[in-house]
C-alpha cells in the first residue's frame, strides 16, 4: 500500500473541511503524540483539534511541499496557512493570515487507517504573525 497517498487522502479531506471524512480515515486506536493541552490524544482529540483549526481558521490549507513513504509510515513537509477569523488559543480573530511550516509522520496501518501522528509546527512563527510575539530585528 502506498502511504503517499494515504497521507494526500488526510490533507485533502482536510483542505475540504470534511472533519467526518477525515476521521473515517483515523483509527479507533490513533495515538497523537504531539500532545495539545486540553485535547485527548486519541481519534477523538484529533477530530476534535481540527474542528478548532477549522474554526480559528476557516481556509485553513495544508499543502504538500515533500512527502515518502517507507515501510508503515509517511513523512510530510508541508506549509499550512489560513486566514485567522476566530479564537485561536485563547487569541481573539486578528484577521492576520498564517503561513508557516510543518514536517508530520504517520503511521498507518494495513487498513490504511492513521494509527499514529507526531509532528512538529513552526509555532514561534505563527504567533509572530498573530501578532502575539514580536518580530526581531
Amino acid at each position: 500500500m502506498d502511504h503517499n497517498n494515504s497521507i494526500q487522502r488526510l490533507y485533502n479531506l482536510i483542505n475540504a473541511g470534511d472533519i467526518d471524512g477525515f476521521g473515517q480515515q483515523v483509527a479507533d486506536d490513533f495515538v497523537e503524540h504531539e500532545e495539545v493541552p486540553g485535547i485527548p490524544p486519541t481519534k477523538d482529540g484529533v477530530i476534535q483539534y481540527f474542528r478548532i483549526m477549522l474554526d480559528a481558521f476557516p481556509d485553513l490549507r495544508m499543502d504538500i511541499q515533500d512527502s515518502f513513504a517507507s515501510g508503515d509510515k509517511a513523512v510530510a513537509r508541508l506549509r499550512v496557512s489560513g486566514t485567522h477569523m476566530g479564537d485561536f488559543a485563547g487569541i481573539p480573530a486578528t484577521g492576520n493570515p498564517v503561513s508557516v511550516n510543518l514536517i508530520d509522520i504517520t503511521r498507518f496501518g494495513d487498513d490504511g487507517l492513521a494509527h499514529e501522528h507526531w509532528g512538529v509546527v513552526d509555532q514561534l512563527s505563527m504567533m509572530q504573525q498573530l501578532g502575539v510575539i514580536p518580530t526581531m530585528g
